[in-house]
C-alpha cells in the first residue's frame, strides 16, 4: 500500500444492509479505518473519537467508514450503543483487510493468530491513497486523521 497509488476497490455490506463500494464514493475523500472488533475498549475509544469530532469530519467533506471482520448485526449493535454517525462495514471473510494488507499475524499473551492490524487509509476524491496510517493509537486516531485530511 503506497501513497499516491490507487486504493483497492471494495464492495461491503453496512450495518444497515446497504452495499458500499469505493468506486461509488468518487468525488469525496474517504477515511477507511480497519479495527479488530466491535465493542472492545480500544475500538470503542477509536470510534467514539471520530464521533466526538464528527463536525470536523463533515467540514472536511469526508466519508468515514469503519471496517472489521464482525457481521452486520454486531455492527448495528455497536453503532447504536455508541451513537456512531458513520457506517460500519462487515468484512467477515477479511478479503478487504487482505487487499489493504491489514490482515496479519498477531500475538496476544503468547498466542499467535490472524487478525486486523488497526490501520487507516485516507483516500482522495480520485480514489488514490493520500495517507497510509499503520498501527494507529485509538486515543489520538481522530486528530491524526483530521490532520491528514487537512494536508
Amino acid at each position: 500500500m503506497e501513497e499516491g497509488k490507487p486504493a483497492p476497490d471494495f464492495s461491503l455490506q453496512t450495518d444497515t444492509g446497504e452495499t458500499v463500494s469505493l468506486a461509488s464514493l468518487r468525488g469525496k475523500p474517504v477515511v477507511l479505518y480497519f479495527y479488530p472488533k466491535d465493542d472492545t475498549p480500544g475500538c470503542t475509544t477509536q470510534a467514539c473519537g471520530i464521533r466526538d469530532s464528527w463536525g470536523e469530519f463533515e467540514r472536511a467533506g469526508a466519508v468515514v467508514l469503519g471496517v472489521s471482520p464482525d457481521d452486520e448485526a454486531s455492527h448495528a449493535k455497536f453503532r447504536e450503543k455508541f451513537e456512531l454517525p458513520f457506517p460500519l462495514l462487515a468484512d467477515t471473510d477479511h478479503a478487504t483487510a487482505d487487499d489493504y494488507g491489514v490482515w496479519v499475524e498477531r500475538t496476544n499473551y503468547g498466542k499467535s493468530y490472524m487478525g486486523v492490524e488497526r490501520s487507516t487509509f485516507v483516500i482522495d476524491a480520485e480514489g488514490n491513497l493520500a495517507k497510509v496510517m499503520r498501527k494507529v493509537k485509538p486515543d489520538t486516531h481522530a486528530d491524526e486523521v483530521l490532520a491528514a485530511l487537512g494536508s
